[in-house]
């Protein structure tokens, strides 16, 4: 394994980004300059791989696999745009959303110079659960949804 500090693709990043150690997990991207709300952020790229490979690929201890849809995925670790590198929180400052096959993540309110990025990775409910340490008021305890409990509604006297 390297011990380089991983680079951001400045092409495929719509604003000035940095990577350096996180106090969330490793490596985090963090700010450079400050960020407006709803601003395109970065693309996440990598190999397009199949589910199958997904599945393979996941049995690593790090991976850095992003789902595409039901059949394809991008393995970040191989052509990465350095987005793979962002972390997980509860409560993120960042949202991923798929335009046109291409995932591109958004700031979802303004990020201050310096802040790291963070998105919810939605890691399945039933899926093996991967403790968290986001450090967020309303973290979760894991990075896996979980259910939560309705709420019921006032009882009219």
């Amino acid at each position: 394994m390297s011990s380089a500090v991983p680079q951001i693709n400045e092409k495929r990043a719509a604003i000035r980004l940095v990577v350096k150690p996180s106090p969330i997990h490793r490596w985090g991207v963090f700010a450079a300059e400050d960020i407006p709300a709803r601003h395109k952020v970065i693309e996440y790229t990598g190999e397009r791989i199949s589910r199958r490979e997904t599945k393979k690929r996941c049995e690593r201890p790090l991976n850095y696999i992003f789902t595409l849809d039901s059949y394809w995925a991008l393995d970040g670790s191989v052509g990465g745009s350095g987005a793979e590198f962002i972390n997980h929180c509860c409560q993120p400052n960042i949202i991923a959303r798929i335009v046109k096959g291409h995932i591109i993540y958004f700031s979802n309110r303004a990020i201050r110079k310096g802040e790291e990025l963070t998105v919810d990775y939605h890691f399945a409910e039933k899926d093996e659960k991967v403790p968290c340490a986001c450090g967020a008021l309303r973290c979760r305890g894991t990075i896996n949804l979980t259910r939560q409990p309705r709420r019921r509604e006032a009882q009219a006297g």
